[in-house]
């Protein structure tokens, strides 16, 4: 019950905001545009008032129903939020230029500002769309002490923020196979948001995670997005698959431990540094990574003899300026490669996006990461 009160609260909230960064705009282009047409301006504010809950609708219509209609609707209006965003940011740079000409006497026309800060917006999320459909491999190389002399130079891969569901489908996760085969890793580890959408169709995903090509294995912890759609759902797709599902535990893989800590799910209390405490006799002084969705508890991680904490979640705020809110949250964290002693974080920017199908904060990423013992000459 108390999650139904928080899911409405969020609702009324999030409506609230989408309904008054709606109502500014169509204010805006009013006074910059001098729109004075009684029915223009009718049909500008509902176009407005349906784009304002058009998302929120979007995401129940794609769960109540998932196929090509209410994807489509689900895709331009997450791509309509981000737009948004980026012409809210065009509307402040337009005030501020016309009120500083005000005060400095310059003339500053706002129907011209207007289409070049406008023009600016729509360039930028038309980038933000190509960019998020199209990860990039990123090399890494990390030092794991007393690693085993067969993981010695060898590269794993780690997979994280796929969102496959109602927009990265089938072509989307063909290609993304496609990029981890052509490095030849001898692992994979998949850290959570594989999956989006709530009953969503899937298509043939397990077939496609089938096709990767990793000797020691393919292994899945759970993030917060599956714990939405429900874990259950997420176990029954990866079943069908070669994928190894780690619930809370560790496995030794010729010599290093892998422990996997899934995601704590809806009003369920868990504390994740005891989680880990738990199986530290079993990776104790022995190489070992970590795959925990989110990056944090880093220091209490380091202490306890954790190497390699591999994480995602963050999407490396995805959409510019909002990664620095993301860095008041996680801090240098957010993103990269970061080093404590013998402990070793990488959070990675993810493959795919959630909410507006745009990411300008970064680019969309598939880490390839190469073990070694101790670092290379130079």
């Amino acid at each position: 019950m108390n999650y139904i009160y928080v899911m409405i609260i969020f609702l009324v909230f999030g409506l609230a905001i989408l309904f008054a960064a709606h109502f500014l705009f169509y204010f805006s282009i009013i006074r910059f545009f001098g729109i004075e047409g009684i029915l223009f301006r009718k049909i500008l504010a509902w176009i407005l008032a349906i784009l304002a809950v058009s998302f929120f609708f979007s995401m129940f219509l794609v769960q109540w129903k998932d196929f090509f209609l209410t994807r489509a609707i689900y895709f331009l209006s997450g791509l309509w939020l981000g737009f948004l965003f980026y012409l809210l940011l065009a509307l402040a740079a337009v005030w501020l230029i016309f009120w500083a000409g005000r005060i400095f006497d310059f003339d500053a026309s706002r129907a011209v500002l207007g289409v070049v800060f406008f023009s600016a917006a729509f360039l930028f999320s038309v980038y933000g769309v190509w960019n998020a459909f199209n990860p990039k491999l990123r090399d890494i190389s990390v030092v794991i002490p007393d690693l085993p002399a067969v993981w010695q130079g060898r590269k794993i891969v780690q997979i994280s923020d796929t969102h496959f569901g109602a927009i990265f489908r089938d072509s989307f996760a063909e290609n993304l196979v496609e990029k981890v085969n052509s490095i030849h890793p001898d692992a994979v580890f998949i850290t959570g948001d594989l999956l989006d959408i709530e009953d969503g169709d899937f298509g043939s995903l397990a077939d496609i995670l089938n096709k990767i090509e990793a000797p020691r294995g393919i292994f899945f912890i759970t993030g917060n997005h599956e714990t939405y759609i429900g874990v259950g759902q997420a176990d029954e797709i990866l079943s069908k698959t070669k994928v190894k599902i780690l619930k809370d535990e560790v496995v030794d893989l010729e010599g290093l431990k892998i422990i996997g800590i899934n995601y704590p799910e809806r009003n369920q209390k868990k504390d994740i540094v005891e989680t880990v405490k738990k199986f530290q006799k079993d990776f104790n002084g022995k190489p070992n990574i970590l795959l925990y969705h989110s990056p944090v508890y880093i220091k209490q991680f380091a202490e306890m003899g954790i190497n390699l904490q591999l994480a995602g979640h963050v999407h490396k705020g995805q959409i510019f300026p909002i990664e620095f809110i993301s860095k008041l949250i996680y801090g240098r964290y957010i993103y990269g490669l970061h080093k404590l002693g013998n402990h070793t974080v990488y959070t990675t920017a993810g493959a795919g996006s959630w909410g507006p199908t745009l990411r300008t904060s970064g680019v969309p990423e598939i880490p390839v990461i190469t073990l070694q013992q101790s670092c290379p000459l130079i």
